[in-house]
């Protein structure tokens, strides 16, 4: 069928960086703006070895033959160098259509920005927008289809959006009488649990499921949570089928061969993700309209940064970033991401501490979008109300070990505990 060709790292990003202390006293040190998507190493589970589900043809190629198939599919959705939809049309399967998340099929849309259904160039197949008009498939959208694929490389984040994608979708398959089949992928942050979980009156498109910040689930494995747990609308089930990855299990640290969207262009950014995006809800930068987004966070009136950047817009990248045009004083986080994320693998409250409590003054720090991607008011109140690290984290104890034991019902592979 099709022999694994192992892809290309991605090229992009930046090496900037410096070490930066956890109380403010700032060490910055000279950056240079050239990273690749590197491969570094793995940990002792052989995570470069993983066979992700798109590359087990042989076992679900079968399963599409004769159907009438949609994919849910962006650029992270290859079978080694080949699309899977090239893939899947080469092999002589109905591939309707196509349905684009986020950012689009092919992955050059700016975050937030709606994206109008068209038909693909490449390919001549149409591509229903699950980001624009509307986030669920309508029943005219799958009545002429008998199963939907989904492939795309998740970054194991609450809000990060696919993952809701894959719920409406989920949904509307089971409306529908659809099958729906995950062809599953590694999970970057899939070797811990941490977070506060989303409480239910703060759902939204950024979170939508009682889950902690970081669930540490592939996604074939959070499907059959959803499903399992009667998460999706009035607890229907769809039928789902999981292709699961081969030689991976929770204790690989799994580098992404293909960045997952704009802003996440290489690895450190992948890594600093889940602590740095709370910073979205707050009038902190994290780099949005530069070379090095999500590895910097910074303001303009942040006097003790020694680190300058300048915001601008990015076609496909970044479309009106908060600060544009304007300077910004901050800190860039490449020491952060490799002496501290890198060797504890949690979540990090600790530069949204510190910039809280530099901007104390500032009644506006906090945005209402932050409560959408804490998933409650509670990390805002208590950070307001001067809570240590250890205290916050000590308050999300008993929803983590009640999360844990739904996640235990569910997974796929050897787990880290």
């Amino acid at each position: 069928m099709y022999n694994y060709i192992p892809p290309a790292p991605f090229k992009g990003g930046v090496a900037l960086w410096l070490c930066m202390s956890l109380s403010l006293a700032l060490l910055f040190s000279s950056c240079s703006h050239a990273q690749q998507f590197k491969k570094e190493k793995q940990s002792e589970s052989f995570g470069e070895q993983v066979i992700v589900g798109a590359e087990r043809t042989k076992d679900y190629f079968p399963l599409l033959s004769g159907k009438r198939v949609g994919i849910v599919a962006n650029q992270t959705s290859h079978i080694g160098n080949i699309h899977l939809v090239d893939s899947l049309l080469y092999a002589g399967i109905n591939a309707v259509k196509v349905f684009g998340p986020e950012h689009g099929f092919r992955g050059n849309t700016a975050d937030g920005v709606e994206i109008n259904s068209g038909i693909d160039a490449n390919t001549g197949i149409p591509i229903i927008s699950l980001y624009g008009s509307h986030k669920k498939p309508t029943p005219e959208d799958l009545e002429d289809l008998d199963i939907v694929v989904f492939d795309i490389q998740d970054v194991g984040a609450r809000f990060y959006t696919y993952i809701s994608t894959m719920s409406y979708v989920m949904e509307a398959c089971a409306e529908n009488n659809v099958e729906f089949m995950v062809l599953d992928r590694p999970n970057p942050h899939g070797d811990y649990v941490d977070g506060p979980v989303l409480e239910i009156g703060f759902s939204s498109f950024v979170g939508m499921h009682p889950i902690p910040v970081v669930h540490g689930m592939t996604v074939g494995e959070y499907a059959q949570m959803v499903n399992g747990e009667g998460w999706l609308k009035d607890s229907i089930q769809c039928k789902l089928t999981v292709i699961s990855c081969e030689k991976y299990n929770h204790n690989t640290i799994y580098q992404l061969p293909i960045a997952p969207s704009p802003n996440l262009p290489n690895n450190i950014a992948i890594q600093l993700y889940p602590s740095i995006c709370f910073f979205e809800g707050t009038i902190i930068s994290v780099g949005r309209g530069t070379d090095f987004p999500f590895q910097v966070i910074g303001h303009p009136d942040f006097a003790i940064g020694s680190f300058v950047f300048t915001p601008e817009e990015i076609p496909g990248v970044a479309k009106n970033p908060k600060y544009k045009g304007e300077q910004c004083y901050g800190q860039a986080l490449q020491g952060f991401e490799e002496s501290v994320v890198a060797k504890e693998r949690r979540l990090h409250l600790s530069l949204l501490i510190n910039m809280n409590e530099y901007f104390k003054e500032k009644d506006d720090f906090f945005t209402a979008y932050f409560e959408k991607l804490a998933g409650s008011d509670k990390l805002k109140n208590q950070i307001n109300e001067g809570f240590s690290e250890d205290e916050i984290r000590a308050s999300w104890k008993n929803d983590l070990n009640e999360f844990k034991k739904i996640r235990k019902k569910y997974l796929l592979y050897p787990d880290f505990e």
